[in-house]
């Protein structure tokens, strides 16, 4: 299905951002989101497949830049290794989320609290559980080479990341707005920093 710009193609998309955070994916409805740009039914099928296709096209784009960022931070750090036996401490998910979430508040409220019944549906989980291979990868590989590189199991990471992410990501499920989100950033790096440093033997 093409993703055009056509003016058409844009009244369909914000329509459909607008119903997508009012009524949440599963009870959005095509007739209302073509009512909300002034189209049939048939002309908005004309830009998409099904309403999933629709959201697809809505939030796409916030979990391309979210990904983009955490392969950069991989990256970084897979670097940091191999020169190094105690990497410093580049940056970490609160700057994701200073960078790219919190200032893009909608878009991310869209895919962790109005994506049920499509595959973002589980979407802080998944994440976590991307997070938490990379993790183990990390420590085991920099634990070889560092002895401050604390020994953790799997089932204790799961743990605390659920707690990190969730805390994180709790601002973005309740809509916090620009200075209560950044009050809140501040309050979990100052909690959960020094916490991670430890256990990657930078503390």
């Amino acid at each position: 299905m093409p993703r055009d710009k056509t003016q058409n193609h844009i009244k369909i998309m914000a329509a459909a951002r607008a119903e997508f955070l009012e009524a949440g994916f599963e009870k959005a409805s095509m007739r209302s989101i073509a009512d909300r740009c002034g189209m049939t039914a048939a002309g908005i099928y004309r830009h998409c497949k099904d309403k999933e296709d629709l959201f697809y096209q809505v939030v796409t784009p916030a979990h391309d830049r979210l990904m983009a960022w955490a392969n950069a931070h991989r990256d970084r750090y897979e670097d940091s290794i191999r020169e190094e036996a105690c990497v410093s401490w580049n940056d970490s998910y609160i700057d994701m989320m200073r960078e790219v979430v919190y200032p893009n508040m909608e878009d991310y409220h869209l895919l962790i609290a109005r994506s049920k019944g499509t595959k973002y549906g589980n979407y802080l989980h998944d994440l976590t559980g991307m997070a938490q291979g990379k993790i183990l990868e990390f420590m085991e590989e920099l634990g070889s080479k560092n002895s401050k590189v604390k020994k953790i199991s799997e089932a204790q990471l799961h743990l605390l990341l659920t707690a990190y992410v969730t805390a994180l990501f709790e601002p973005v499920m309740h809509n916090y707005d620009s200075k209560e989100a950044t009050e809140a950033l501040e309050t979990l790096e100052t909690f959960f920093t020094p916490g991670w440093k430890m256990l990657f033997g930078m503390g």
